[in-house]
């Protein structure tokens, strides 16, 4: 990897920023976030340091299902403005060097979509096939549902009628039927006006979903390889856009996944996000010892060069716990959400870290630091930069969902509407905009924003997080994980104590195999305020780290010119 290349795949090294439009910021005062206002905060996202902007869904919806519930694939719910507005977004965001990807649910619709509207009129009506019906009645499926207690199968049956359709997830949200190449090219025309407007890519929600064959005939269903739709998908993408990115929600094992990066071809997904690792991370935390972490990434498996690895400690959903086994996961559970209305689903929490953590601020940077050190790309949920917490009094996910939090003033900035018309309710207590919010933030240079701000800066001064080859550092110490990132003849050094207790670190930077000369003259560079560190001539070097602490270390050798 050459500095240059950074460019070419801008992906494998992006701090990507997730927000949903219409809790951002309300311009027009009627209690929703609006593009109009989102375009008004481009400003403190390019401060923040942010280079790509993930939109949730835009589109016109019900929004029974926080936009996932989608009517028309090309448009702008009204609510939040309209096309002239999402492109005076985009262009002002891309004047101030950030990129726009945006959620695309190619699994299903809203059963209020026109589609499934005309679907239901008749067994031959042109758009009975866009979704997946049977006619007998379905077999018990309550065990398979994905979100257990909101609903107990995967079919229902159809008043209109009489047969039953599917839906893998809510039974207002019928899924489509992507084997039918009416729907492939109506989702592909979608894309293609979103890229035409200025977009730079999507993220694929519940990308195994969407490829399930399940309701197709079984002479046709063994004929038919899902992952063929998604590479034509990604092909497609490049086509109207060559630096356009996929970015997949795929929770399954690593090695399930790499079927979803298209193999050794690389030539579906552009990018995946870790859920392997950051479920770890929590069981570490739990713990405070780091080896779950450490074991997890060792067995992650290499993939093609263009494809990267999202990496995350909190996202829209549920925070799932899913690939821990029931015992990992009741640790889990009593450390972070010990109240069942913490918990979700029997298998995640609906909370955000710092509330998590007890506002231990030693203990949230250092959970950030680690995140921006592991090899991938960073993604932020809105409001994690300041430290916002979760309301629990809200139904479901809708927990880590509240509105951005800008002032200490009415609706915390948010939107001059009386409380009551707001899209949510604020966040109260300990973590309301009376204590949290982004002004105070920006204007204290030891609040966490300005600490975000640093690590995103030292992270992007770093192409070696994202493009380098990754080691786990063997040293004795169970609460600390130790590695290395390295590429085109740089070297980072990364050390994080997951225990309370302040610990003595030592190591190999080369490991077992380096010559006993390789580091002479070499130090350890502390790339934040700490102290540089000096290396043996065979790699050996010891470093302390104090409770919850963290440090970056670059390998400097006599005469490198590195930049200040």
């Amino acid at each position: 990897m050459r500095l240059a290349e950074t460019s070419d795949l801008w992906w494998k090294n992006a701090v990507i920023y997730c927000l949903d439009v219409e809790t951002f910021f309300d311009d027009d005062g009627d209690g929703t976030g609006d593009f109009a206002g989102l375009t008004q905060r481009v400003d403190y996202l390019a401060a923040l340091g942010v280079t790509c902007i993930w939109l949730m869904p835009f589109y016109p919806s019900p929004d029974r299902d926080d936009g996932y519930d989608v009517t028309d694939f090309f448009a702008v719910d009204s609510r939040l403005g309209t096309l002239g507005d999402l492109v005076e977004f985009i262009r002002a965001a891309k004047d101030r060097g950030m990129r726009v990807i945006a959620d695309f649910v190619v699994n299903h619709t809203s059963d209020q979509h026109p589609w499934f509207v005309e679907a239901r009129k008749s067994t031959d009506n042109p758009f009975r096939d866009f979704y997946v019906w049977r006619q007998d009645t379905p077999p018990d499926t309550s065990s398979e549902v994905v979100f257990p207690g909101e609903e107990n199968s995967l079919w229902t049956q159809d008043d209109a009628t009489g047969e039953w359709y599917l839906h893998m997830f809510a039974k207002h949200q019928p899924d489509l039927n992507v084997t039918h190449p009416g729907v492939r090219d109506q989702i592909a025309k979608a894309m293609g006006l979103w890229l035409e407007l200025g977009l730079d890519g999507f993220r694929l929600d519940a990308v195994p979903f969407f490829l399930e064959t399940r309701g197709q005939p079984k002479d046709e269903a063994a004929n038919l390889d899902p992952h063929e739709y998604l590479a034509a998908l990604r092909s497609f993408v490049s086509r109207r856009n060559g630096s356009a990115v996929l970015l997949g929600e795929v929770n399954l094992p690593y090695k399930e996944q790499l079927e979803y990066f298209g193999g050794p071809e690389g030539n579906e997904l552009n990018m995946q996000f870790d859920f392997m690792s950051m479920q770890h991370i929590y069981l570490s935390l739990a713990r405070q010892d780091a080896r779950p972490l450490a074991e997890t990434l060792k067995s992650r498996p290499a993939i093609h060069p263009d494809n990267q690895w999202a990496m995350f400690v909190r996202n829209h959903d549920e925070l799932t716990l899913d690939k821990l086994s029931d015992g990992e996961r009741q640790e889990v559970f009593a450390a972070f959400g010990p109240d069942k209305n913490m918990q979700i689903y029997g298998r995640g929490l609906r909370r955000r870290l710092p509330p998590m953590l007890g506002g231990d601020q030693e203990r949230i940077r250092m959970v950030y630091s680690l995140m921006f050190s592991l090899p991938g790309t960073p993604v932020l949920f809105y409001g994690e930069e300041i430290g916002m917490g979760e309301d629990l009094r809200q139904k479901s996910r809708a927990a880590v969902r509240t509105p951005m939090q800008w002032t200490s003033e009415k609706n915390g900035g948010f939107s001059s509407a009386k409380a009551a018309d707001l899209v949510a309710p604020l966040a109260r207590g300990d973590y309301g905009p009376g204590r949290v919010n982004a002004a105070a933030a920006k204007r204290d240079p030891d609040s966490l924003f300005n600490f975000m701000a640093t690590l995103i800066r030292r992270y992007r001064e770093s192409a070696e997080l994202g493009w380098g080859e990754f080691n786990v550092i063997d040293q004795p110490e169970p609460a600390v994980f130790a590695h290395t990132c390295s590429s085109d003849g740089g070297t980072l050094v990364l050390l994080h104590n997951f225990g309370e207790d302040p610990v003595k670190v030592s190591g190999l930077v080369g490991g077992e195999d380096a010559p006993p000369q390789a580091y002479k003259d070499a130090m350890l560079l502390d790339l934040f305020d700490g102290d540089n560190v000096e290396l043996e001539p065979g790699g050996g070097f010891t470093a302390e780290l104090g409770r919850y602490g963290y440090r970056w270390f670059r390998v400097h050798r006599k005469g490198d010119r590195l930049a200040p």
